[in-house]
């Protein structure tokens, strides 16, 4: 009777094991396509606050997942990163701002502040920011990359179309300078400072971007017409 009765006291034990935990059968019966997703998804929020330093065992705590279910999707760290990279970069890159920069339709100055009042539309926001920071630390090739396309679909056309609109000598008979190309880099990097301060920094920016935007290209423009006859004439 006495093992009859312990029998019985356990059976509720067992019951309550079974059906303790009402997320751990929809984490089995998951797609894989949904789990892919998920990791994707919460390793692009991790990566962001944690750095690249940051473990892919720590990401499957965090998912409350076995750390193999990581790889089975993702053969390695390099090959999770990368795909956070495709999602995070190359989705937000839109195909129109290149033919934006060469439209001579409208004047430079109207093509660069469209394209960065939907540059920082698309790009200010925690995890692109903050990955991108952390990529260039790391040197895993993310910040690079994106900087090449930025280069040559932003940087190097301007430059082109600003000897276009100033009647200077044509970019393709006489090669775009490296202080050309700078001055470029020059506006790109203040406009994207805005988003260092206020993801990396955590400081106030001001409210109104469309005007700091605006400001920022009509001043480029301004000292521009000015430097860069100069510039050629002495390289």
């Amino acid at each position: 009777m006495a093992r009859k009765a312990q029998r019985t006291a356990k059976r509720p034990v067992r019951k309550r094991i079974a059906t303790g935990s009402k997320t751990a059968p929809k984490r089995r019966n998951m797609r894989a396509a949904d789990r892919e997703r998920a990791i994707v998804e919460e390793a692009i929020r991790f990566f962001a606050e944690r750095g690249f330093e940051g473990q892919t065992r720590e990401l499957a705590k965090r998912m409350d997942i076995t750390h193999s279910a990581i790889y089975r999707h993702f053969p390695s760290k390099e090959a999770l990163i990368e795909r956070v990279y495709q999602e995070v970069y190359l989705s937000r890159w839109s195909p129109d701002w290149g033919p934006m920069i060469r439209d001579r339709s409208q004047s430079l100055e109207a093509r660069l502040t469209r394209f960065y009042l939907d540059y920082v539309e698309r790009v200010f926001e925690y995890n692109w920011v903050r990955i991108f920071v952390f990529s260039g630390m790391k040197s895993f090739g993310i910040t690079g990359r994106y900087l090449d396309i930025v280069r040559r679909e932003i940087i190097e056309p301007a430059a082109a179309e600003l000897r276009h609109e100033l009647k200077l000598p044509d970019a393709k008979a006489h090669s775009l300078s490296e202080r050309e190309t700078e001055l470029f880099w020059g506006l790109h990097g203040r406009i994207f400072y805005l988003a260092i301060r206020k993801f990396i920094y955590e400081t106030p920016i001001p409210s109104d971007l469309d005007a700091i935007v605006r400001d920022a290209v009509r001043t480029f423009m301004d000292g521009a017409k000015t430097t860069m006859p100069t510039l050629l004439a002495s390289g």
